[in-house]
């Protein structure tokens, strides 16, 4: 694997754009359509109860009820990204300008290596 990168953040940008404009009406008032403040703690335990789902179909090897053709393990991981874009539209967070700089600091990392995985206390799993 190489240690090259290319920065993509356009692409993610566009997904925030997509996933947020889809999303906006969660982000409004029913009745005033006034724009409202998210409890941003609430919105990252949804991220996490799709992480929990995802991990739940995947111990149990079930298909998605609601797209039957996929794992549920894929739906809910679709479902956490869908949930982590909009909370970055809602918040305007650059998570794209976040994302290449931890990709590039990742690609750098001494406890990223083979051999720091490999020793007492490393990041082996």
């Amino acid at each position: 694997m190489s240690n090259t990168y290319l920065d993509h953040s356009h692409y993610i940008r566009d997904m925030i754009v997509r996933v947020h404009g889809a999303n906006e009406r969660w982000w409004l008032h029913p009745e005033t359509k006034e724009p409202i403040e998210r409890n941003v703690g609430e919105l990252l335990m949804l991220c996490v109860s799709e992480l929990a789902e995802g991990m739940e179909g995947h111990r149990k090897d079930l298909m998605d009820d609601k797209l039957p053709h996929r794992s549920m393990l894929e739906v809910e991981l679709a479902d956490c990204l869908i949930r982590i874009l909009d909370l970055a539209g809602g918040m305007d967070l650059d998570l794209a300008g976040a994302f290449e700089e931890k990709m590039a600091y990742n690609a750098q990392r001494e406890d990223h290596t083979h051999e720091a995985r490999l020793k007492a206390g490393g990041k082996r799993y």
